[in-house]
């Protein structure tokens, strides 16, 4: 999916949740919902809460301080924090540096192509030189 560099990421959340499939270790289709969601601070809003609420995925999301704060400010009416599993979301650590990676090349980096398919084109050959690599 891709989308305009000065759209805000958190707007796709839902749209990206929906293509999700994990794959079974046995027989049987794709599943469409992960066990738990790991993000940063930037999808720390009440929709993306409800929504994975809704869905029964755990999620792994650190809250934003000025929300801290608020809640904290509201004492009793404020709810309890949301929860957070810190072991969890040091192993989202992963994708960063596979996207670092694909950085590494010019053409991803800076995105030269004006059309959505044929960036994906090149993120997707970015991706299979990277692997040949391994």
């Amino acid at each position: 999916m891709v989308t305009p560099g000065q759209r805000a990421d958190c707007t796709q959340f839902e749209p990206v949740m929906e293509k999700i499939r994990v794959a079974r270790t046995g027989a049987g289709r794709p599943r469409t919902r992960p066990d738990s969601v790991s993000a940063d601070k930037a999808y720390s809003n009440r929709r993306e809460r409800a929504y994975l609420r809704k869905r029964g995925i755990r999620r792994v999301i650190p809250e934003k301080a000025d929300q801290a704060a608020n809640r904290i400010k509201r004492g009793s009416h404020g709810g309890r924090p949301p929860g957070f599993d810190r072991e969890r979301y040091r192993k989202r650590n992963v994708v960063e540096p596979a996207i670092n990676k694909l950085k590494g090349f010019r053409a991803v980096a800076t995105r030269y192509d004006k059309r959505g398919h044929v960036f994906l084109g090149t993120v997707s050959f970015a991706a299979v030189i990277i692997w040949l690599r391994l």
